[in-house]
C-alpha cells in the first residue's frame, strides 16, 4: 500500500468518525417499526449485468474496471472508543489509529466503496436503538436513513448484489429470514426484498466482493456445527445467491469472521478470522469456487478485548 493510499485511508477514517459521533449525539427522534416502511423508499434502480472477470468486473455504465475494495478494520474497545486498523499492504495491519469517537451505542458499521475505485467512500451505521444513518467522506454528508433496524440480528454490506454499481445491504431478522436493500451512492436504500428463510442456522455471515472470480459479490456463512459454506452471487435482485457449496468444517474455533476486502494486495477478497484465544488469522482468497481460501496465516494476537465490526 502506497503512502498516498494510507493518507486517503486516514482522511476517510477521520471524516467518518466525526460524522458518526455527530449523528450519534444529535438527539433526534426516529420512527420505529418495519424498516421497509421507515427507510427511504426510492424507486427501484435499474440493474446492470456484471461482466465476468478473473480479478475484477467492468462497470456496465462506463466500461472502466472495478477494483477489489480494501477497507480498514473497525474495532470498538470495551469502553466504547473506536479504533481503526489500516491494512499495511503485506497482509496485516498497521498499529491502531485511535479516535475520539465513543461508539458504545453502535451495533453495526457497514463500510462501502460506492464508486468502485477500491477505497472506502462511506459507511452505513446502525445504532442499538435501530437507527440507520449514512456518512460519506465529504463534509456534511451524514444523514439519517430511517429507524426500525433493531429487528435484525445480522446486517452486512458485502458489495453490489443486484448488478448496479452501488453497494447493497443484507439483513437477517430474528426469525432467520434474510432481506436485501438496494443502496444508492448517497446512502438511501430501497424497500426491502425477501431473499429467503433458514439463515438463522448461521452464527457468522461475512463477505466483501468476489470470491470465485466471476465478478459478482459472494458471501460465506458458518453454521452452528462449525461448517463454512460459500454462497456465490448471481446478480438477481430477487434471488441473489446460487445454491451453497460446502467449504469445510472446524470453523467453530473462531468467534468472529469478517471481510474487509483485499487485505494482502493480490486483487482478491480475503477473510479475517479471530480465534477463541484472540489470535487474528488471514485466509487469502484464491478464486476457487469449491475451496476459495488458501491456508491461514497468523497476522496478530490479543484481539479478544475488541468488538470487531
Amino acid at each position: 500500500m502506497s503512502f498516498a493510499q494510507r493518507g486517503a485511508f486516514k482522511s476517510a477514517l477521520a471524516a467518518t468518525a466525526i460524522a458518526a459521533a455527530m449523528a450519534a449525539t444529535a438527539g433526534t427522534a426516529f420512527a420505529a417499526g418495519n424498516p421497509a416502511d421507515t427507510a427511504a423508499k426510492a424507486a427501484d434502480r435499474p440493474g446492470t449485468a456484471a461482466a465476468k472477470g478473473k480479478l475484477a468486473a467492468p462497470r456496465a455504465a462506463s466500461g472502466d474496471w472495478e477494483q477489489t475494495a480494501t477497507f480498514p478494520m473497525a474495532a470498538i474497545e470495551r469502553e466504547g472508543w473506536l479504533d481503526w486498523y489500516v491494512p499495511n499492504g503485506h497482509g496485516g495491519f498497521e498499529a491502531a489509529q485511535l479516535t475520539a469517537s465513543n461508539m458504545k451505542d453502535f451495533k453495526h458499521v457497514l463500510q462501502v466503496d460506492q464508486d468502485k475505485d477500491g477505497n472506502k467512500d462511506g459507511a452505513w451505521s446502525i445504532l442499538k436503538d435501530g437507527t440507520l444513518f449514512y456518512a460519506g467522506t465529504n463534509k456534511g454528508s451524514a444523514k439519517t436513513i430511517g429507524g426500525g433496524w433493531q429487528i435484525y440480528n445480522k446486517v452486512l454490506s458485502p458489495g453490489n448484489l443486484a448488478g448496479a454499481r452501488e453497494s447493497d445491504i443484507l439483513a437477517v431478522d430474528k426469525a432467520g429470514v434474510m432481506w436485501m436493500y438496494l443502496g444508492y451512492n448517497d446512502g438511501r436504500v430501497t424497500a426491502r426484498t425477501k431473499v429467503g428463510g433458514g439463515w438463522g442456522q448461521y452464527t457468522e455471515i461475512a463477505g466483501q466482493g468476489d470470491l470465485n472470480g466471476d465478478g459478482r459479490t459472494d458471501i460465506v456463512a458458518r453454521d452452528k456445527a462449525g461448517v463454512l459454506w460459500l454462497y456465490t452471487g448471481n446478480g438477481n435482485r430477487n434471488d441473489p445467491f446460487n445454491n451453497r457449496v460446502k467449504i469445510g468444517g472446524g470453523w467453530n474455533t473462531y468467534n468472529r469472521l469478517l471481510s474487509i476486502g483485499d487485505l494482502d494486495g493480490d486483487g482478491r477478497s480475503d477473510l479475517i478470522a479471530r480465534g477463541n484465544d484472540g489470535t487474528l488469522w488471514r485466509y487469502s482468497g484464491n478464486g476457487d469456487s469449491h475451496d476459495p481460501f488458501d491456508n491461514r496465516v497468523k497476522i496478530g494476537w490479543g484481539y479478544n478485548s475488541l468488538n470487531l465490526i
